[in-house]
């Protein structure tokens, strides 16, 4: 309990942080719940797998050319600005959802979402070592991931209920709402404090090779780029075929739907919160590969679950598994790349995982259409196994904390 106490009073310690904690939680709520609005609509309008790989790959594809064409950006422009940017973006974008007419509309307006997010979440990233003492930087990622991953274990089921009773333009707007509040929240936090350092620009195309370089010769990053790239195609295509694995191969609706997705986040929120405090403890390449694996052994018990409600409990442990290795791929990153490479590695590391992410969602519509969806989620665990032992051998040897922490601004 005290070390919980401890965690949380992160949020009252660090006020900047508390505005970004505030932001994130809100927009990522709203988000959720519009998710599945997004893919249930998509699916009712096609019935098509790869109709709803589109709609996922359209939602992070533009992370990809983001993070491979304009990286510096993140460390050249002002990140407050890059976030507010991004989340009014996003608001027009749920706006003007309610009046498509077809599911190529909404997978336009879709990827517009994604090329907003794709500044977004490198910015937020990068920018948090700089709100709190590098002593809380291990709960500040994991309050922010636990209460990010509560959400997913709230949205959804609210989405299902609200998009089976209503339809889904009462989601959209919702999400609209929740960026418009998020940018409000994020006008309080001092630009300086975001970002300590602005990097000076050597020419475009060399800062892009040296963001690229860096990742690859830093142990912690690579670890990530590698490791969370294998793992990244698995868990694609079990988003990609969650849908049907509740729709069709357990008969169970919407509501089976937004349950076996909030019962993911109800996972990544144990697994996040649980690790925050075990990886100051435990080597992170332990906590690291364990968090695959337990995270690859949800998935497969979940393939073979008789009913939806035995696949909601696989689902709970896989999350969990996935927090605490979501939290550690921040960790590692942040500790391992100094402010001005921070959003350059952010962006490169998070373009590479999002074009594996991308080759997964399509794999999954093919897979799911040729051989069902328990099959899917059966081979994606086996992937994810094998990605969890390559994340303990590439970080063992990784130090838990920085060995010379930048100075804390609050």
């Amino acid at each position: 309990m005290n070390e919980l106490r401890r965690q949380f009073g992160v949020i009252g310690r660090a006020p900047s942080y508390r505005l970004l904690f505030f932001a994130a939680v809100g927009s990522t709520l709203g988000t959720l719940l519009a998710a599945v609005a997004l893919v249930v609509d998509v699916k009712d309008r096609t019935d098509s797998g790869l109709w709803v790989s589109a709609l996922f790959i359209v939602e992070f594809l533009p992370a990809v050319a983001v993070g491979l064409l304009f990286a510096p950006l993140l460390d050249r422009l002002s990140r407050r600005a890059t976030m507010i940017t991004a989340d009014l973006g996003r608001a027009a974008v749920f706006c003007a959802l309610p009046f498509t007419n077809d599911a190529l509309q909404i997978v336009v307006l879709a990827g517009i979402a994604g090329i907003a997010t794709g500044f977004f979440r490198p910015a937020a990233y990068a920018g948090l070592p700089n709100l709190v003492a590098e002593e809380d930087l291990a709960a500040a990622n994991s309050v922010l991931q636990t209460a990010e991953n509560a959400s997913w274990a709230v949205g959804p089921v609210i989405g299902g209920v609200l998009v089976a009773a209503t339809g889904p333009h009462t989601a959209y707007w919702i999400n609209a709402a929740s960026f418009v509040l998020s940018a409000a929240l994020l006008t309080g936090i001092p630009a300086r404090l975001l970002q300590a350092v602005v990097a000076q620009s050597h020419g475009h195309l060399r800062d892009l090779r040296e963001g690229l370089a860096f990742v690859i010769h830093s142990r912690p990053l690579r670890a990530v780029l590698i490791a969370w790239t294998m793992a990244m195609l698995a868990i694609a295509a079990i988003n990609t075929t969650e849908v049907f694995l509740a729709k069709d191969s357990f008969d169970a609706g919407d509501f089976g739907y937004g349950l076996l997705f909030g019962s993911i986040g109800l996972g990544l929120a144990i697994g996040s919160l649980g690790a925050g405090a075990l990886v100051e403890r435990r080597p992170v390449a332990v906590v690291y590969g364990g968090g695959i694996v337990v995270n690859a052994l949800g998935w497969g018990l979940a393939a073979a679950a008789p009913n939806i409600w035995v696949a909601a409990a696989c689902c709970v442990l896989g999350g969990i598994g996935n927090g605490a290795a979501v939290l550690c791929n921040a960790l590692l990153v942040q500790r391992g790349a100094p402010d001005e490479f921070r959003g350059r590695a952010f962006t490169v590391i998070m373009a590479v995982n999002y074009l594996a992410f991308g080759i997964g969602f399509l794999a999954g519509g093919l897979l799911n259409d040729a051989y069902g969806a328990r099959w899917v989620w059966a081979g994606s665990s086996i992937l994810l196994a094998v990605s969890g032992i390559v994340a303990y051998v590439l970080a063992r040897g990784v130090p838990s904390r920085t060995p010379e922490p930048e100075p804390a601004l609050h």
